[in-house]
């Protein structure tokens, strides 16, 4: 069966009351209520968002995002009572793509969980498009898709460091090579790549990418330095995602 959003919770009583309150606006929830029976829910259904608590009664919550992360390229949104920003740099750098303290507003966390389906269903979207498109026009015109996003009609890249953007395979083509980016990081470069060569701000960022502008600077530095490290030479000296201080980044082409 599939559901659009999963959460792996043990406080079971917390975590049914937000599954019913999902519910109520049409968000198709499950509930797991260990490691153990997350495990067990992906063998026979799907879903397309996960709230994930860290202490869980059978396991960490980080050992469950490593492993789902193995398979699957979802949302994952961190729920924990844990406060400390270690705690949210460790859910970020493993994969996690949200960190939510609790205890948490439902209203706000419903906003927040369809933000990311609204991004799962336009990447959806997206590579169906994309498939249409190889289907009747063949590999001519696939090339001339890739060149849209490049900036070059005729599928070369403008120089060195062009980059070509693929919304079907999250993907980015730098240099000949194919980098898949988790979910987060290609919505945040693809934020970049339309403001390119101009100043994007940190507001603009959370607004665009996680849909709103009530995140800590932590959570915006960790996704950054994860596209530094799969798209710079050197992610200590950057010369494309270049950081403007006190206001934002820009990414330069």
């Amino acid at each position: 069966m599939h559901y659009q959003c999963l959460i792996v919770d043990d406080e079971a009583e917390l975590a049914k009351m937000t599954a019913e309150y999902f519910q109520m606006f049409d968000v198709t929830t499950a509930v797991a209520e260990s490691a153990a029976a997350c495990y067990e829910f992906f063998k026979d259904n799907t879903a397309e968002l996960i709230l994930l608590d860290i202490n869980l009664g059978d396991g960490s919550g980080f050992s469950v995002c490593r492993k789902l992360r193995e398979e699957y390229n979802l949302p994952i949104l961190f729920i924990s009572a844990r406060q400390s920003d270690d705690d949210v740099l460790a859910a970020l750098s493993i994969g996690g793509d949200d960190y939510i303290k609790k205890p948490y507003s439902l209203s706000v966390l419903l906003a927040k969980v369809k933000v990311n389906l609204k991004r799962v269903g336009e990447l959806k979207a997206a590579q169906a498009a994309e498939k249409a498109a190889q289907g009747t026009a063949g590999s001519a015109d696939g090339a001339s898709n890739g060149a849209a996003v490049s900036g070059r009609a005729d599928g070369q890249q403008d120089s060195a460091d062009a980059i070509t953007l693929d919304p079907a395979t999250m993907s980015v083509l730098r240099r000949g090579e194919r980098i898949p980016l988790k979910a987060k990081e290609f919505a945040l470069l693809s934020c970049l790549y339309e403001h390119k060569n101009t100043i994007v701000t940190k507001e603009v960022l959370f607004e665009e990418v996680w849909g709103d502008t009530f995140y800590g600077d932590g959570t915006l530095n960790v996704h950054i330095r994860k596209l530094r490290e799969k798209l710079e030479d050197d992610p200590n000296a950057p010369t494309m995602i270049k950081t403007v201080w006190g206001t934002g980044y820009i990414l330069e082409l």
